[in-house]
């Protein structure tokens, strides 16, 4: 690797720090551009992110790549993996990187089209927070939720399942979420042995048993109220089918679903949204804390002669998801009635996960054929909807040909992260797209690692991105430890109240 820095002219001076690497001089040029992986080419990135590195995705006998702006060269070879002290000098300013990738067959080198890497001067937050899954059905146990900090490449546990449970007496551990980004105030649910939700606020922890005879089951899918000590879930009864010739290998569905408020102080839950023949599911709040977004399909049984199960079975690509809003008052704690926001059956879809911008203008959410687990779904890609015109399209920059799923908004607005499965159908990784303040989107790139072969290597899913304000220092045998006690029982009420 090396560094040109190239002083002004009247100087006369020229300083070199190289590792014996340089660019070729004879070379052929190539009007194609590199087949490189992760793909950067003409990404749009923050300062404050973790170098990008690539490798070349054919088959050659060497690549020499070179990252290149006001006077500085970072030139490596085999694989780019620019340093941490090169990458931030490349990075100090917004502008453009000008890349280089030279590919050698035999004794011939050449020069393939240069492309550009964007830094923008919009930052996103220093840490994104994870579920790590192996891509398997029967056996959850290697599950942690992790963090990882995006200025660099450190990465940290913060609970691993195996610590209360194992093999009969296993544990499921999902559904992190933070309020406001705000590390420090979280919860998720730990399933089966031990099982309960964990809630952390500002130092203190405690295990929640939500079940109880007025609701449907403990809280699944949660939401944060942007201020207030309230979270809003998704009860759910959940099943699972697997398919053997349908590429949505695996179909996820609620016989039945409802919509909960909880309030941390009092351990008081209510009903919010509880139709029968309506499946009511992730909860979103807007970011003023006076609108609850959530997604609900109609749906009425038919034949009474088959198990309900069976029958959701048969019927399951009927489920056609739609999303609502809620008017929520802080002061005194009412909600409205629900109201129609996007209509998705009309369009033959169904449309799940809205997450609403810090500015409260843009509407993002996943859309599929049918259903709500669009994680399994080859065909869910993002729409993004303006809540002030009502314009609502597909986000076609960010969208691949395979699976965008989960995503959440950073806590400035300009960055939106996605699950992802276009690198090989399988397995999802985190990738970020920028939005500028006009709403326009640009090319995401992956969740950068020290080793660009990392993902192809590492066979765990990365489910439900969540942005973080920094890490969470909770200690993971403290969760563990609060985890192996008793649970605190929820009261249900008619209704919340200050």
């Amino acid at each position: 690797m090396k560094r040109i820095y190239i002083l002004p002219f009247y100087l006369f001076t020229l300083l070199l720090f190289s590792c014996g690497v340089s660019v070729p001089e004879n070379y052929n040029e190539s009007k194609e551009l590199p087949k490189i992986y992760p793909d950067v080419i003409n990404v749009t990135i923050p300062q404050n992110i973790a170098p990008l590195t690539f490798e070349l995705d054919e088959e050659a006998d060497g690549m020499i790549a070179r990252y290149q702006r006001d006077g500085i060269e970072v030139v490596c070879e085999d694989m780019m993996q620019p340093s941490m002290s090169d990458w931030q000098e490349l990075t100090a300013q917004p502008g453009d990187i000008s890349v280089d990738v030279f590919v050698k067959h035999g004794e011939q080198w050449t020069h393939h089209q240069p492309f550009t890497i964007h830094v923008s001067g919009d930052s996103i937050d220093s840490y994104l927070s994870y579920r790590l899954i192996p891509s398997s059905f029967i056996s959850y146990e290697a599950l942690t939720i992790s963090q990882r900090c995006l200025e660099n490449y450190d990465e940290s546990v913060i609970y691993d399942n195996m610590l209360c449970g194992f093999e009969v007496e296993g544990q499921c551990i999902n559904c992190h979420n933070y309020q406001m980004w705000n590390p420090n105030r979280m919860q998720f649910h730990a399933r089966q042995h031990c099982g309960g939700t964990v809630i952390a606020y500002d130092g203190s922890i405690k295990k929640v048993n939500m079940k109880n005879d007025s609701i449907l089951s403990a809280g699944v899918y949660p939401a944060w109220h942007p201020w207030l000590k309230l979270i809003v879930y998704s009860t759910d009864k959940t099943h699972q089918s697997f398919h053997t010739t349908d590429p949505n290998k695996i179909e996820v569905y609620d016989l039945e679903s409802d919509i909960i408020a909880y309030d941390i102080d009092k351990g008081e839950v209510t009903n919010l949204e509880n139709d029968t023949t309506e499946f009511e599911v992730f909860p979103a709040w807007a970011p003023d804390g006076k609108t609850l977004y959530y997604c609900s399909a109609h749906y009425e049984r038919k034949n009474y002669n088959k198990p309900s199960a069976s029958e959701l079975v048969d019927r399951c690509q009927e489920l056609k998801y739609n999303i609502y809003k809620k008017s929520f008052d802080p002061e005194t704690m009412k909600f409205g009635p629900r109201e129609l926001v996007f209509a998705a059956d009309t369009l033959d879809q169904s449309a799940v996960l809205p997450r609403i911008s810090p500015d409260g203008r843009w509407l993002v959410f996943t859309m599929a054929k049918y259903g709500y687990f669009h994680i399994w779904h080859h065909d869910a890609d993002l729409w993004c909807m303006d809540l002030q015109t009502g314009d609502t399209h597909p986000l076609t920059i960010v969208n691949s040909d395979d699976t965008e799923s989960y995503h959440t908004w950073s806590s400035n607005g300009r960055w939106l992260v996605v699950s992802s499965r276009r690198d090989d159908g399988t397995f999802t990784r985190p990738f970020f797209a920028h939005m500028d303040k006009d709403g326009k989107w640009s090319k995401p790139f992956e969740l950068p690692q020290r080793n660009p072969d990392y993902h192809r290597q590492f066979l765990r899913s990365y489910n439900i991105p969540e942005f973080m304000q920094g890490p969470v220092e909770i200690a993971p045998q403290t969760f563990a430890d609060v985890l192996k006690g008793d649970g605190e029982p929820v009261k249900y009420v008619q209704r919340l109240s200050k």
